[in-house]
């Protein structure tokens, strides 16, 4: 048995060691505009963008709310917005010493056959989005695998096509490029370090 080793294996065993900081966490802040909006209502805050981002950046900058992170998880949205001083958030988090990470999957989905198990979407142009998350300054990318445990699951098909699915998201984001990204004409190569939540629900 072989496993895939890049030309990109040693800096990603760097940014998944920064990541994996003992005595510090990641800060998962990659809710959904849908989310959002849910916490917003409950205290009567309109859910528009510009108080999404004010959201962002009263976690992103209270004083000394960084020092206990190595790595923060941001939704798409999030990736490209700044403070209201014009900072990206992203240099914010870099200053900070904090890895900026991105969500990449795209929700997940009944898979057929099955008693309510699931899959998920996000795989069809994944290198295309990463190489522009890249570009941003994300350098990590998070994927949601959802198993379902009951007295009969997790089903083999749903095992195998949650593992599937990790596997092949983990070797496009260690893979992409963009002929768009380029150095004295030629194709820059980029990569995130594959960052896998799973999540497993206890109730069938």
């Amino acid at each position: 048995m072989s496993c895939y080793k890049g030309k990109y294996h040693d800096e990603l065993i760097a940014t998944a060691s920064y990541i994996g900081t003992p005595g510090k966490g990641i800060l998962a802040a990659d809710e959904s505009t849908g989310t959002m909006g849910k916490r917003l209502s409950s205290i009567n805050v309109k859910n528009v963008e510009s108080n999404r981002q004010a959201f962002r950046e009263l976690l992103f900058t209270t004083p000394g709310a960084l020092q206990y992170l190595c790595g923060v998880i941001l939704f798409e949205e999030t990736l490209y917005q700044k403070t209201a001083a014009g900072k990206p958030f992203v240099e914010v988090l870099k200053e900070g010493g904090v890895v900026p990470g991105i969500k990449v999957d795209k929700c997940v989905v009944e898979l057929a056959g099955t008693n309510g198990e699931t899959t998920t979407q996000g795989l069809d142009g994944l290198g295309q989005r990463c190489a522009k998350y890249y570009e941003a300054g994300a350098r990590f990318a998070k994927w949601r695998a959802v198993l379902k445990i009951g007295p009969t699951e997790p089903s083999p098909l749903a095992i195998m096509e949650n593992a599937n699915g990790l596997a092949r998201y983990a070797i496009i984001c260690q893979k992409m490029a963009s002929s768009s990204l380029t150095l004295s004409g030629r194709p820059l190569p980029r990569f995130l370090c594959p960052f896998p939540f799973q999540h497993r629900s206890l109730f069938s």
